[in-house]
């Protein structure tokens, strides 16, 4: 399964009329890398980490890889959504607010 590609030269709809409706709406293109939605972002305690690859098979973005010998998350997919977090049976994953405008 290959992932979109971030579509850089998205602008944003100014009106109702410029809206995305029906099969024209681009599925599997995103606006911009992770289009803003995620508040918080996993990340690895590799000291813990015993690379049971739990986070890898429960990931529903298909976000973690394992290049060489660490695991990686692709933060431009990531959801935030905390699942890895969940199911990883050392507790290796936490969860960290992302940087906002009230901080």
């Amino acid at each position: 399964m290959s992932k979109p590609k971030v579509n850089s030269s998205f602008k944003p709809p100014s009106g109702y009329n410029e809206m995305f409706f029906g099969a024209s709406n681009g599925v599997g293109i995103l606006p911009t890398v992770n289009s803003g939605f995620r508040t918080f972002h996993p990340e690895f305690d590799y000291e813990r980490c015993i690379k049971c690859m739990f986070c890898w098979i429960y990931c529903p973005e298909g976000c973690i890889d394992k290049t060489g010998k660490e695991l990686t998350i692709d933060m431009d997919y990531c959801k935030g959504c905390g699942i890895c977090a969940h199911e990883c049976p050392r507790k290796c994953i936490a969860m960290v607010k992302d940087g906002g405008l009230d901080e």
